[in-house]
């Protein structure tokens, strides 16, 4: 006899499947699962769907802004992006002595698929621009202009300060607010003397036997509802930090970073975004370990704002639904 929440999921399937596409087929799953429809989350009848995206979006938010206190660092990191008061706020970190009288000015990022056609430079040159006009010297500035994402930020930077003998023992980190807690895990998993150990190329430096650094991680200090703007329109944010926390409930089984606690809060909060369609920045499928978490199904709908298929798959319990982009895309934000 099956356990009673999957003999649910299975009549919560026979009623739902009219939602699915025409062309939906299910691939062989693991003994014991069944595919199932995602269950509708729990909202107030009364809440007006304006509002309750509005507070779900801030308790989102507010859970990747980590609020880490500011502390002098050996250097300061700033994670490039679309969003240029992400470099301000590095810029006058530094200039305020945070990193001492010394102590580089780190730009990290290439071109993403929000910057392309933006910028006609790699994000970390317009970054450095800035600093540059607010009056950092040139001398101060390191400029990597290559990653694509926050896992190459790590790989390439440490290259860079190789190259440069420089080895900071601390980091300050300045990313988008909704980035911090994302960029606070990737950066103490991967940047760790281990996994840098394992992916150098060149033997013999010394760096692998290093302790692992000190890293705080902070943003321009904005609440949601004063951080959309035209360059961040809400409805991106939103769905960048609905997809991110996905990542950080599931990127440690694929060792990309350290383990987070989720409140339950703040999981149901972005399953109903995704519900709402905010689905965007979800991860493609590929980038699930569904042995590592537990699946007891999954089935595929059509995004309600992208128009585009996604799969979702249920864990349980407490029947936690993931959904992910049916698309293998590289994305980059």
């Amino acid at each position: 006899m099956l356990p009673a929440h999957q003999n649910q999921a299975r009549v919560i399937l026979r009623r739902a499947l009219p939602r699915f596409a025409p062309a939906y087929t299910h691939p062989p799953h693991p003994p014991h699962t069944h595919p199932v429809a995602r269950p509708a989350p729990m909202i107030a009848s009364d809440d007006p769907p304006a509002a309750r995206i509005a507070r779900d979006a801030e308790l989102v938010y507010n859970y990747h802004r980590m609020d880490m206190p500011l502390r002098p660092a050996d250097a300061i990191f700033c994670l490039c992006s679309l969003d240029l008061r992400v470099a301000e706020r590095a810029t006058q970190l530094l200039l305020d002595g945070l990193a001492g009288p010394d102590g580089p000015l780190i730009f990290s990022g290439g071109s993403g698929k929000l910057t392309e056609g933006r910028f006609a430079q790699p994000e970390a040159e317009v970054f450095a621009a800035v600093a540059r006009r607010m009056g950092v010297p040139e001398s101060r500035i390191l400029v990597e202009p290559r990653s694509t994402n926050t896992g190459e930020n790590v790989r390439f930077t440490r290259e860079l300060l190789r190259r440069r003998g420089l080895s900071p023992r601390s980091f300050v980190l300045v990313q988008k607010p909704y980035m911090e807690r994302r960029t606070y895990a990737t950066f103490c998993k991967q940047w760790h003397p281990a996994a840098a150990s394992a992916s150098q190329s060149v033997a013999g430096d010394g760096e692998g036997e290093q302790q692992q650094p000190e890293f705080t991680v902070t943003s321009p200090q904005m609440p949601f509802a004063e951080y959309p703007d035209a360059d961040n329109p809400r409805d991106l944010v939103i769905d960048i930090m609905v997809g991110d926390l996905v990542r950080i409930r599931t990127y440690p089984a694929l060792g990309f970073q350290i383990p987070q606690d989720i409140p339950a809060e703040v999981w149901e909060a972005g399953q109903r975004l995704i519900a709402a369609g905010f689905d965007g920045h979800l991860p493609p499928a590929a980038e699930f370990a569904p042995s590592e978490l537990g699946w007891l199904g999954f089935g595929i709908e059509v995004s309600k704002r992208a128009k585009r298929p996604r799969l979702f798959m249920l864990s349980g319990p407490p029947n936690y639904v993931l959904c992910a982009d049916m698309f293998d895309k590289k994305t980059r934000v």
